[in-house]
């Protein structure tokens, strides 16, 4: 009964937006023909309103539809979710944003940082003079990378080093580089809670929210909403991989690994929007905390530029050029507005296979658009995120 109350809700809303919602499916219909995307789902809302809800293009290449309420793999979105575990956990006082991790996961007690390479190639290590703490993670000042965006970790990593944390890529709190630091904090929220993420974030934060298609569990009834990921070639063409069911993960990411709707997320970012409130006032965090989600976390640091160190899987990332960015618990914070688009201190990111939103509090609205490709970055892909936020708040 539930489900079929939020499915009348959204087509309500959607219906009564309708002047603004086809201009949205124009830009989105003709947006990925003129791009080659092989498909896109989209959907935005005021804090209390569903303004758009679209998908066009394909699952897959059997020419199958996708459909508004089709599943994407929504990778490192997953993020923000963690977040709100960890702080829900924080508002608790069964976690601490500013104490050493390695009083519950003491693997980082001697945690190293990667210096430099010597003449032999050999990594040269030294032991971190800084405690890693949960704020550290959720603000990716930790130090640890993904060497997707960092060649020195990749050159590491190559060498097949011994399994172990780390190594930082920096002195903890003195830098910023996207990494696997919700990986952790994921990995504390089982620790403190003494439940998989998945049972963690099903009773505490996606029930409750009404999301209903956010797992990191596909079952086999939502198989056929399922869309297949791309990949580009050297030619620059996307070929369809695989499609098939996930097989259940042996453990849960912090970082990623949720499967999604343009829906359920959305009901996501109405709840930061409604200070941590969800539908009917369910209470998912406290406005102090949903504060803190709000604003600059790392200070003179800037955040959001990444430079590419595998380029088959990521461009360049630089969301805004240009511009200054800042990272809060849990978002990318843009100190500039867009042109046309989202107000200063906007909140957002983004899921690898080049998924996005973000979330405006001065202007109480938020959007979510889901493509299914690599590499993450790709320019039609953010050329079509612009488009489509430029069309949301032109209405």
């Amino acid at each position: 009964m539930r489900a079929l109350h939020r499915r009348a809700f959204l087509t309500s809303a959607v219906a009564a937006a309708a002047p603004r919602s086809s201009s949205i499916d124009r830009v989105l219909r003709e947006g990925i023909a003129a791009r080659g995307i092989p498909c896109v789902a989209a959907m935005a809302a005021t804090d209390k309103q569903v303004l758009h809800e679209g998908a066009f293009g394909r699952r897959d290449d059997s020419g199958v539809r996708a459909r508004p309420d089709s599943i994407f793999s929504i990778a490192s979105m997953t993020k923000a979710i963690t977040t709100v575990a960890a702080l829900q956990l924080v508002e608790q006082g069964r976690l601490q944003l500013h104490e050493p991790i390695s009083k519950l996961l003491n693997e980082f007690e001697q945690i190293e940082v990667l210096e430099e390479f010597d003449d032999e190639g050999k990594p040269m290590l030294r032991r971190a003079k800084t405690a890693v703490t949960l704020h550290h993670l959720l603000t990716h000042t930790s130090g640890l990378g993904y060497d997707i965006w960092s060649a020195r970790l990749l050159r590491y990593n190559a060498a097949k080093p011994p399994r172990r944390p780390g190594p930082l890529l920096f002195e903890p709190g003195t830098a910023w580089q996207y990494g696997t630091g919700i990986d952790v904090a994921g990995r504390l929220v089982e620790r403190i809670s003494g439940v998989t993420l998945e049972a963690y974030f099903q009773k505490n934060i996606l029930e409750p929210l009404g999301m209903a298609d956010t797992s990191y569990l596909v079952p086999v009834s939502k198989f056929e909403r399922l869309v297949s990921w791309y990949l580009r070639d050297g030619s620059g063409a996307l070929g369809q991989q695989k499609r098939e069911l996930p097989e259940a993960p042996k453990s849960f990411n912090g970082g990623g690994g949720l499967y999604s709707t343009a829906a359920d997320y959305i009901r996501f970012l109405q709840m930061i929007l409604n200070d941590g409130a969800g539908p009917g006032g369910v209470r998912i965090l406290q406005p102090r905390t949903v504060a803190l989600m709000r604003v600059n976390q790392i200070g003179e640091l800037s955040a959001g530029k990444m430079k590419t160190a595998r380029p088959n899987l990521s461009a360049d990332v630089d969301i805004q050029p240009g511009h200054t960015e800042k990272w809060t618990y849990g978002f990318l914070l843009n100190t500039d507005a867009y042109e046309a688009g989202r107000s200063a201190n906007s909140l957002a990111w983004a899921g690898f296979y080049n998924t996005y939103y973000w979330a405006d509090p001065r202007r109480r609205m938020c959007g979510v658009i889901l493509m299914q490709y690599l590499p993450f970055a790709d320019r039609e892909a953010l050329g079509l995120l612009n488009e489509f936020e430029r069309a949301v708040y032109a209405g």
